[in-house]
């Protein structure tokens, strides 16, 4: 199977497991060569991963330089970038502009600074907040006791061109899954009593199955489309 059927095979299974059509499997393409995500873009796929803010944006202009006359005809052709990495302040001002959504917004600061940037670039972008509810030390994140004051800032740290698009969680490390079904479903809890009309952003290639039957709108998955990942 090349890319594509593996990435409808997989949205196709999403729908299932969750009853939900309008299912999001973002294509996590990160230590990918372009050349996998343009050969994976010309098989129809449109959403990408990528949690490193530099290979990302030279993903981005290599699709621009190459495709951007396709999409300027046809919006659907335009690919959509994903930031699914921890969103540090620093990197804010490459990340508007080339990302479409950001999933790991999990501070005061960048939450600001992502704010005001897109404002004075006029360039739109969609967050996602991330809450770490397995308290591990490894992961970062708003918690429960940030919830009034995350619900007064909303208003504020949100306009015209930056959007809250929802809740972003990660499962426990160690991958149990009883624990991860409590993490996900706590997630849940938390946007059906206070976000009622925000996404889910959880589930990867080893929990995916638990995060869409405890009601996860985006899954990210990258192993299962592209393969082993080169590190070296």
């Amino acid at each position: 199977m090349n890319f594509g059927e593996k990435y409808f095979s997989l949205l196709e299974e999403a729908k299932k497991i969750s009853g939900n059509e309008n299912v999001t499997l973002v294509a996590v393409s990160k230590k990918h060569p372009f050349s996998s995500l343009e050969s994976a873009y010309e098989q129809g796929i449109r959403i990408f991963g990528e949690n490193s803010v530099q290979e990302g944006s030279s993903k981005w202009n290599e699709f621009e330089k190459n495709h951007s006359a396709r999409w300027q005809i046809d919006n659907s052709k335009k690919p959509i970038f994903h930031h699914i990495g921890p969103l540090q302040s620093g990197n804010i001002k490459k990340v508007v502009g080339v990302f479409g959504f950001v999933h790991g917004l999990g501070s005061w600061g960048a939450w600001k600074d992502l704010t005001k940037r897109a404002f004075s670039e006029q360039t739109k972008i969609q967050y996602f907040l991330q809450f770490n509810l397995s308290k591990e030390d490894t992961k970062h994140g708003f918690d429960e006791n940030d919830l009034e004051t995350i619900l007064k800032m909303l208003e504020e740290y949100s306009n015209e061109y930056c959007n809250f698009a929802g809740l972003m969680t990660m499962g426990p490390s160690d991958g149990d899954p009883i624990l991860t079904r409590k993490v996900f479903k706590e997630l849940r809890r938390i946007r059906d009593q206070y976000f009622s009309n925000g996404l889910l952003s959880m589930g990867m290639s080893g929990d995916y199955k638990i995060a869409l039957e405890e009601g996860s709108n985006l899954i990210r998955i990258g192993t299962a489309i592209f393969g082993e990942r080169n590190y070296g």
